[in-house]
């Protein structure tokens, strides 16, 4: 079985490498600036204490206030996990970078969180609707899809 590494452990290398961009830690996660998120997860990847090789999965979580785009890693020599997630604020046109130059097995992903939430991925090499059609009007699991959204209050405070 695979050890989780904490949301802590990860922050002290990224802030020493990064400074602010590694925003926060919990037990579970790191948070990272979403202009960051590339070259952190490159380094995640590239640096031998940490060898995070493989992305197992990137999705999205829409709170209303913002999405919250989470990247799961893997280390397959060290058998290790880690959880890493940025939050993007505003609906008209949320856009991170892409990390499928760190992770060729992001491409996928980041079109699927595309069409479904409408999270743009700049310098992605094909950013188009991967689950829906091309001229769908808008993106279905969006909390506002089909109505005004819900009243949500964030549970982290930010």
């Amino acid at each position: 079985m695979s050890v989780a590494a904490t949301g802590h452990e990860l922050a002290e290398p990224l802030r020493a490498a990064f400074g602010e961009a590694a925003l926060s830690a919990d037990d579970g996660a790191v948070y990272v600036a979403p202009g960051s998120i590339a070259e952190v997860c490159a380094y995640l990847r590239d640096d031998p204490a940490l060898d995070f090789a493989m992305l197992n999965s990137l999705t999205a979580v829409d709170y209303v206030e913002c999405f919250e785009v989470v990247y799961r890693l893997t280390s397959l020599r060290r058998n290790a996990t880690c959880v890493v997630k940025t939050r993007v604020y505003g609906r008209d046109d949320p856009a991170l970078p892409t990390v499928s130059g760190v992770w060729r097995g992001a491409v996928l992903q980041e079109r699927e969180v595309y069409d479904l939430m409408g999270v743009r991925f700049e310098g992605h090499p094909d950013l188009r609707r991967i689950l829906t059609w091309e001229g769908f009007e808008g993106h279905p699991l969006r909390r506002d899809y089909l109505e005004p959204p819900l009243p949500y209050t964030w549970p982290h405070g930010g």
